[in-house]
């Protein structure tokens, strides 16, 4: 059973991109335990739009740091996958995260008006001796309520979101395809300081 069906079985929203990858599945999970969304300079722009409106109308509890992979909880890795778990009200400027320590608190997170995220990247071997890495996306969104007011998010940050994850999976890609030694801690993104 795949890590992904043991976190989020049941969906209503799902994205998925691919790449292949001349690196062995284990140097491509590192890569991606390594990757840092910030050091990609489209994707600090497209989080600062996004968090435009909570910077202008301020927030109560004062200041956080950007959006990013800090906020995900690992909820789990095996020999050729690792997912990732948010939970929140992503609609909202201010993303309405709720606190997930690990995978079995994401699974056990039951509240009608959030929407639970999963986040995996598997990899299998390609015919051609390569590895594929893919990136899937799923959402929960158990009420109506919630899924409605997702669906309107959905619409607009989707297209974006795909873009994120294919410079994503480039990213990963460049650094598991360097030579061990030359790999370094964090995966930047291209052009990126």
């Amino acid at each position: 059973m795949r890590l992904l069906d043991r976190y989020l079985p049941a969906y209503q929203f799902r994205e998925t991109h691919a790449c292949l990858i001349s690196a062995e599945p284990a140097a491509i999970l590192d890569s991606v335990i390594a990757y840092r969304p910030d050091s990609d300079r489209f994707f600090r722009t497209v989080i600062g739009l996004r968090e435009l409106p909570t910077r202008l109308l301020g927030r109560p509890d004062g200041p956080r740091a950007p959006f990013g992979f800090d906020d995900f909880t690992l909820l789990g890795r095996s020999a050729d996958e690792i997912v990732y778990g948010l939970v929140g009200r992503f609609w909202r400027p201010d993303y309405g995260l709720e606190p997930v320590v690990d995978g079995p608190a994401f699974q056990a997170f039951a509240a009608g008006d959030v929407a639970r995220l999963a986040l995996a990247f598997a990899t299998r071997r390609h015919p051609d001796g390569r590895t594929q890495l893919v990136t899937e996306t799923r959402i929960d969104c158990p009420s109506r309520a919630a899924r409605l007011k997702f669906t309107l998010y959905w619409l607009v940050i989707r297209p974006v979101s795909g873009l994120v994850r294919r410079r994503m999976l480039a990213s990963i890609r460049r650094a598991s395809e360097q030579p061990p030694g030359e790999r370094s801690g964090h995966v930047t993104a291209a052009g990126s300081p």
